[in-house]
């Protein structure tokens, strides 16, 4: 598992060198995150704060559309200590401008559970990103983006149905 993710990394980052305007940099930000249970839980269900941070690549492939992916931990899950989640992510977003400030994106998000292993949650969980961008200067940006799980993250139980989801409030710098 862990050469595949490094694969991929270096597939990922071989290839930035193929693009033209192409800038780094890195993201941190405040995740307010849950898990939507389906039934509902039958315990107190909380959001959990927590943290994220990574390092982006983004690429103009237009004018107006660009390409970032990511790689960024990020703290989920629920408040309960039974129900944290930490995951190393690799986001690909898609970026639409809007205005010379303002941007939205929206793309596909794959994690890979760290900390803990046979825990009743799966190790993968995939998930849809969306958001919204605002340019401070040619370096600095704020955004707000919200995810939603698009699998079941719960190992082997059949009466309920768990998916992550997230909103993170974030700033970054572009080098």
């Amino acid at each position: 598992m862990k050469k595949t993710l490094l694969l991929a990394v270096l597939i990922g980052f071989s290839t930035i060198y193929g693009f033209s305007q192409t800038k780094y940099g890195v993201r941190a930000g405040l995740n307010i995150s849950n898990m939507d249970f389906t039934p509902d839980a039958t315990f107190n269900n909380q959001h959990r704060n927590g943290f994220m941070i990574g390092f982006f690549g983004q690429y103009d492939l237009s004018k107006g559309v660009k390409l970032a992916p990511e790689l960024q931990f990020s703290s989920e899950g629920g408040k309960d200590e039974s129900i944290r989640l930490d995951y190393i992510q690799l986001p690909v977003y898609f970026k639409f401008r809007l205005s010379e400030k303002l941007q939205i994106g929206l793309g596909p998000q794959a994690g890979i559970k760290v900390h803990e292993y046979e825990d009743g949650f799966r190790n993968f969980a995939y998930s849809g990103v969306g958001g919204i961008e605002f340019k401070v200067s040619h370096q600095l940006f704020v955004d707000v983006r919200y995810t939603y799980g698009l699998n079941n993250i719960l190992d082997e139980v059949e009466s309920f149905e768990a998916r992550n989801t997230n909103i993170q409030f974030g700033f970054g710098y572009k080098f």
